[in-house]
């Protein structure tokens, strides 16, 4: 270990093979230009393990920790600055034991000068960052050994990306003896009584106003089937394809997500899960095993009153399982209560366009991909039915 911490002590900034330098366009020194940087970063080098966590640029600098270990113990420690200095950059670091003793003096750190900045490389005297993709990268370190000798150390890097904790949503959907009656009034007591839940995700498109569109719904359900109500506030109402097995999606229309176990997974062209475009005209219509458009007008039954710039839809679901036969015979499943449901709800909105220019949901999606529920039930909320 001895030997070790000598080599490690020995790195020096007097030179850098030009072969590192690569020969592209070269960029400001400006931190901005090398924000890639920031991340946490894990690797190997000398047998063991190292770790490097750098911040975003703020206020004229970077900051990194660094931890290397070995045999499953730390070895060292470092910190690591980039900071802008008389319109350049310059890295400092210094070194601590495992037990946070400095290394190197009170005052005393180990700089690398600034050669240049490329659009994937970050080249200091004795030291060079090398991006290879948005979550892998090269880091070069020259060190002398004990023998004199320059010797160019590769730490092989891959970022931890950070992940937002998904929270998926859970709904407690009250049962109701006297189902709903499929009339647009909603003026049953359950539907009095039941809460109203956000249909305000942004899926595609751009945010809209409010007086383009605004939606909100209710659920409920029997032994038989889920029951649904939607009020949504569209100030165009679009049915440009009378086929309604033509681009569906790009009608205006209500989209049910309906995953009966709530087992998530991929439903694309099987029945894992369903994803129920209705119409206007209360056509419904998802993907079949043949991987093109069917109608399951027997699964959804709805109807829309329209007032204005309002419109109440009242729909009924009736579930089935993944071993629903397109071309069999199927039965609606029973429901009860405590059972999970994987439920997500949409609206695909068009005002006067061959396509639609927005689609919105009530579930957080993660990611870029945003409209993938029609893909994968593991975006889909929870609605656990009770009593």
């Amino acid at each position: 270990m001895k030997n070790f911490i000598l080599t490690i002590l020995t790195f020096i900034a007097s030179s850098v093979s030009i072969c590192c330098i690569a020969q592209t366009r070269s960029l400001e020194p400006k931190l901005e230009n090398i924000a890639w940087i920031a991340g946490t970063w894990h690797g190997e080098a000398f047998g063991g393990h190292a770790e490097e966590i750098w911040s975003e640029p703020s206020n004229g600098s970077m900051m990194a920790s660094f931890k290397f270990s070995n045999n499953d113990r730390v070895s060292f420690y470092e910190i690591e600055v980039i900071r802008e200095v008389e319109n350049t950059l310059i890295l400092q670091l210094k070194h601590f034991r495992s037990d946070l003793k400095g290394w190197e003096n009170k005052d005393q750190t180990i700089d690398f000068p600034l050669i240049e900045i490329t659009e994937n490389k970050v080249v200091f005297e004795g030291m060079t960052f090398e991006k290879i993709s948005d979550t892998e990268m090269n880091v070069y370190v020259d060190i002398e050994n004990d023998k004199g000798k320059i010797e160019t150390v590769k730490f092989t890097y891959r970022k931890k990306l950070d992940k937002k904790k998904i929270i998926k949503q859970l709904i407690k959907v009250q049962y109701t003896e006297i189902a709903p009656t499929l009339d647009g009034m909603a003026n049953e007591a359950i539907w009095q009584n039941a809460q109203w839940q956000p249909l305000d995700q942004l899926w595609l498109g751009e945010q809209p106003a409010e007086d383009d569109f605004k939606g909100k719904y209710k659920l409920t359900w029997t032994e038989e089937a889920l029951y649904l109500l939607a009020e949504i506030q569209d100030d165009k109402l679009i049915d440009i394809y009378q086929d309604p097995l033509t681009t569906w999606w790009d009608d205006d229309c209500l989209e049910v997500f309906i995953d009966e176990d709530n087992s998530g997974g991929e439903h694309q062209y099987n029945h894992n899960a369903f994803a129920y475009h209705i119409a206007l005209d209360g056509n419904v219509v998802d993907m079949s095993t043949k991987k093109e458009g069917k109608l399951y007008n027997s699964h959804v039954a709805s109807k829309v009153v329209t007032k204005g710039n309002t419109s109440i839809w009242e729909v009924k679901i009736s579930l089935f399982n993944d071993a629903y036969d397109d071309n069999g015979n199927n039965t609606p499943l029973k429901l009860y209560v405590n059972r999970n449901v994987g439920f997500a709800l949409a609206y695909c909105d068009n005002d006067n366009s061959k396509t639609r220019e927005n689609f919105m949901g009530s579930v957080e999606v993660q990611g870029n991909d945003k409209n993938r529920g029609w893909i994968d039930a593991g975006i889909f909320g929870t609605l656990l039915l009770i009593k």
